[in-house]
């Protein structure tokens, strides 16, 4: 009987480990990606789209070397 708690606790233990995890790593790549500063090098493109969580118009800029894009927020 204690080792069906122990394998069931560690499911849990491994799926909690699991869920906070990826929460704090989308959490912080995808504010790296949005801002009202443009980081240097970026390029704007005519590319505008609306968050859909916070209802802000998001402005596509592309770094041509190194292919990352970024959201600009504007009011």
């Amino acid at each position: 009987m204690e080792w069906i708690l122990g394998y069931f606790g560690l499911q849990v233990l491994i799926l909690a480990v699991l869920i906070f995890g990826s929460w704090f790593f989308w959490d912080r790549r995808f504010k790296t990606k949005h801002g009202k500063d443009v980081p240097e090098g970026f390029i704007r493109t005519s590319e505008v789209s609306i968050d859909p969580t916070t209802k802000k118009r998001l402005v596509v800029y592309y770094h041509p070397e190194t292919g990352k894009r970024f959201y600009k927020e504007e009011d």
